[in-house]
């Protein structure tokens, strides 16, 4: 049973979510505060992490941050009532590896939830590591060194940065990312694949404004050379 943590403060989502997921067969624990989630998700191994942006104690940015910096890979889904865009990318570039927006579909949630769970579990047979400039990836162990620094990556951005090694030279566009990373059953948008790459390029590229391994193709999409 896979086991899903909610920190959520506005109690009438909280219960909702949680009698939810119950419902759907995941084993739930909560918090009401960023305090208690952020001890919880310390100390209890989750399959994912719902994790609300504006907490009291600590906010979501700040657990998101300081669970990644102690180890912890868990897949984190931020949902705020922001709908500014530098939100949204702020979000995936402190570790969090994808977004909802308040009001949401609790069905669109559900299929998040379990296309990230799905992505990231290993599964035997993919490419385990690779190295290409002064990057060494270990998608096993979801670990990257950049010369002889740790880079941070999450769950989603292993995905892409896998499946764009995979299919090395071979322009994809936002659509067959959305199909083949995301999944169909997924709610994510084109701008989504976008704000992905922006935040991969930032992370593996020397110079991200002038990208030499993720490639943009005017009007189609994205290219990886190594």
């Amino acid at each position: 049973m896979k086991k899903i943590l909610i920190i959520e403060d506005d109690p009438a989502i909280r219960t909702g979510l949680k009698e939810t997921f119950i419902t759907e067969g995941y084993n739930v624990s909560d918090a009401d505060t960023g305090t208690k989630g952020f001890e919880l998700a310390g100390k209890q191994d989750f399959d994912l992490i719902l994790l609300d942006l504006i907490l009291p104690g600590k906010d979501g940015i700040e657990i998101c941050k300081e669970l990644r910096s102690d180890g912890v890979k868990t897949p984190i889904i931020m949902v705020t009532s922001r709908k500014e865009e530098i939100d949204k990318i702020l979000g995936l570039e402190i570790g969090a590896d994808d977004y909802v927006t308040k009001p949401f579909s609790v069905r669109e949630l559900l299929a998040r939830v379990k296309a990230l769970i799905r992505r990231s579990t290993y599964e035997p047979g993919d490419i385990e590591e690779v190295a290409f400039a002064n990057l060494k990836i270990d998608f096993k162990k979801q670990e990257m060194l950049k010369g002889i620094n740790p880079v941070r990556l999450s769950a989603t951005e292993y995905s892409i940065l896998h499946y764009f090694i995979d299919h090395e030279g071979e322009v994809i566009s936002r659509d067959k990312f959305l199909d083949e990373v995301w999944g169909y059953d997924s709610y994510p948008t084109t701008r989504t694949v976008d704000n992905y790459i922006l935040s991969l390029r930032k992370k593996i590229e020397d110079d991200p404004a002038n990208p030499k391994h993720l490639l943009t193709i005017h009007k189609v999409g994205y290219k990886f050379v190594k």
